[in-house]
């Protein structure tokens, strides 16, 4: 894993573990809070992980929770300690994005496995460079042309960091077949597109691409797009990703949101594997001469 990888990993672990560490010694963030001469605003950014926290204060929260193995608590500050060290590529667009989506890009970039469905356009993964221009100036309202061309540079950044790294994760990409027929961009632009995700069915071994066509009718996909993103060490709970009505990514790491995003994602598999996507390709390019 890289660094950067490393670093996203450790920040998301450490915030889940301290959490578990104030549970499991009986106290509330109420508590903790009081006892460390605390604001409770500070315990609560700390355990979503909006914000970090010094070794000194990290020692005495931990003494606070009864962990005082010296091996434990080296390890809760080992992992404070990687979690920024690292900066990671995606910083450099931080006032081009939404801090939620800053945070997407951190724990997609972690991921051992990333599923993504998608009901009205091509995944941003898999998408062409003209087909995303034309996607995020649709998406942009009245942005300036300058920061429609960093989101472009963004998507573009981020597939090269993905999909064609040494290690890629496993990637499962779902669309409803309704993204093969929406012309976004106009025809060339969209048949480009489309021959651009043949491309990657056939070339790309750790990326699968699969298609609910119209004949499934009404499907659970239809609710709107989500990510579910799985992590290689079993102490990293998985992350479902949302989008909200602006476009912003939130995300949720409950387990009674993320189990129906699963059965959802388990009967569009059911659906989709009754459509090949490189037969869906080919009769869309068709239909479209």
């Amino acid at each position: 894993m890289s660094p950067v990888q490393d670093a996203a990993v450790q920040r998301r672990r450490l915030r889940g573990e301290l959490r578990r560490a104030r549970e499991a010694a009986g106290r509330t963030q109420k508590d903790a809070a009081l006892a460390m001469d605390w604001s409770l605003s500070k315990l609560t950014r700390i355990e979503s992980g909006k914000v970090g926290i010094s070794t000194n204060d990290l020692r005495a929260l931990l003494h606070h929770y009864g962990v005082n193995d010296a091996a434990e608590v080296d390890r809760f500050i080992k992992m404070a300690r990687t979690s920024k060290t690292e900066r990671a590529w995606w910083t450099g667009y931080r006032e081009a994005i939404s801090p939620q989506f800053l945070s997407f890009l951190s724990y997609e970039n972690s991921a051992s496995a990333i599923y993504h469905f998608e009901p009205m356009v091509v995944p941003g993964l898999l998408q062409e460079e003209e087909y995303a221009r034309a996607v995020l100036q649709a998406l942009s309202g009245s942005a300036t042309s300058k920061r429609v061309e960093e989101l472009v540079e963004l998507r573009m950044k981020r597939q090269e960091e993905l999909l064609y790294r040494q290690d890629p994760p496993e990637m499962l990409f779902i669309m409803d077949e309704a993204a093969l027929h929406r012309w976004i961009g106009g025809r060339d632009v969209m048949r480009h597109q489309l021959l651009h995700l043949r491309e990657i069915a056939a070339e790309q071994s750790k990326v699968t691409i699969e298609v609910v066509p119209f004949t499934a009718g009404a499907h659970p996909g239809m609710k709107g797009p989500f990510v579910i993103l799985e992590f290689a060490d079993d102490v990293d709970e998985d992350v479902l990703f949302l989008e909200d009505f602006r476009g912003d990514v939130i995300s949720r790491d409950e387990r009674e949101e993320i189990d129906p995003a699963r059965e959802a994602l388990g009967s569009l598999r059911d659906l989709a594997r009754k459509e090949n996507i490189e037969s869906a390709i080919d009769r869309t390019l068709k239909e479209m001469s």
